[in-house]
């Protein structure tokens, strides 16, 4: 536990939005992938959904040029999207997520039996091996900040030695509209990583949403001893591909 500059209790108030953001993902899970199509509330026409979906074809040809080994640990792999890309790629997969309902609808997609299933606190998980690749999609902008080392020191005792870990999330600027024509999100250069959600029925939770710059976020990574390369597509998606510099 510790206290930031006005006083607040840091590690209780994360606790507790955590704890609220599983509960946002856990009811969103039946309309998690509206967002992931661009349909309904999330329609912005069919010049928008035409560039959403030409960057995700960017993004799958970066999958295309890493070089995954056998075994994949997917942190927060929701309903399923990347999953389903994974499992074509690998001997096997293991897919943990703190989300029953989203796991659920993961594995209907998804039917492979080279995926294996943990539900389990992302936050109080720690592995039984070592993996070749560690992927995560729209989950780095959900750790809160002061957790930002604790989950990066996970990342490093989830893949072997060499092994590449490979993230997608949103990128800073992009505009994701939501049903009451906000941005999703805090604005740029904000400090402050809560944002609040609402649900298609009307219901609001709190989320971490941290936006990162990809010079920024690699700097942070290289102070831990990572490194690599993170990028942006054009306007949506920001993905990186580290490893980790030690040698053993």
């Amino acid at each position: 536990t510790c206290m930031d500059a006005t006083g607040r209790n840091v590690t209780t108030d994360d606790d507790e939005l955590i704890s609220e953001q599983v509960a946002y993902y856990r009811a969103r899970a039946p309309e998690y992938d509206d967002w992931f199509l661009r349909r309904g509330r999330y329609d912005q026409g069919p010049d928008h959904s035409k560039r959403w979906v030409a960057e995700i074809d960017m993004l799958l040809a970066e999958l295309d040029r890493v070089e995954w080994g056998e075994s994949v640990l997917e942190f927060a792999p929701g309903t399923g999207w990347w999953t389903a890309e994974l499992a074509k790629r690998v001997e096997s997969v293991m897919a943990v997520d703190s989300a029953p309902e989203v796991l659920t609808l993961n594995q209907d997609r998804v039917g492979s039996r080279n995926v294996e299933y943990v539900q389990a606190d992302m936050f109080d998980w720690g592995p039984g091996r070592r993996y070749d690749a560690v992927f995560f999609s729209f989950w780095l902008s959900h750790v809160p900040p002061s957790r930002f080392e604790e989950f990066w020191s996970l990342v490093g005792r989830c893949v072997r030695p060499g092994g590449t870990v490979f993230f997608i999330d949103t990128q800073r600027h992009a505009e994701y509209q939501w049903s009451d024509g906000k941005r999703a999100g805090n604005a740029p250069g904000s400090r402050d990583h809560r944002v609040t959600r609402e649900l298609s029925d009307g219901r609001r939770f709190d989320i971490v949403k941290v936006f990162y710059h990809p010079r920024e976020l690699l700097a942070r990574l290289e102070e831990l001893g990572w490194e690599g390369e993170v990028s942006e597509t054009p306007e949506f998606f920001l993905w990186g591909k580290v490893h980790h510099s030690r040698t053993s």
